[in-house]
């Protein structure tokens, strides 16, 4: 694909949304389609639900993007994790493209 991936995982839905918004907002990126996990503990979280916020565009757009919409999601229920990856391999695009939000 040639492009970078930028992941950030949040708490809740409405946070994915407005960290989505955020980062759509501060870089040239694409938004992918969301992903959720409920994990075993979700009754210790602050929102019982994980989503996976995904965005694709060039190196620096992608990170611009992460800044603002971890930034955003922080003020907000908060995030678990962030990640960006440059170049992914193609066995790492297939995986991107599972999501269990159609489950």
């Amino acid at each position: 694909m040639g492009e970078a991936v930028g992941m950030l995982e949040v708490f809740g839905l409405a946070t994915a949304f407005a960290a989505a918004d955020a980062g759509c907002k501060a870089g040239n990126v694409t938004l992918e389609t969301f992903d959720k996990n409920k994990p075993a503990n979700a009754d210790e979280l602050p929102v019982p639900l994980i989503v996976m916020v995904k965005f694709r565009g060039s190196v620096s757009d992608v990170a611009a993007a992460l800044e603002a919409a971890s930034a955003r999601a922080k003020e907000l229920a908060g995030i678990v994790t962030e990640y960006e990856i440059a170049r992914p391999t193609e066995d790492t695009e297939k995986m991107l493209k599972l999501s269990g939000m159609d489950k």
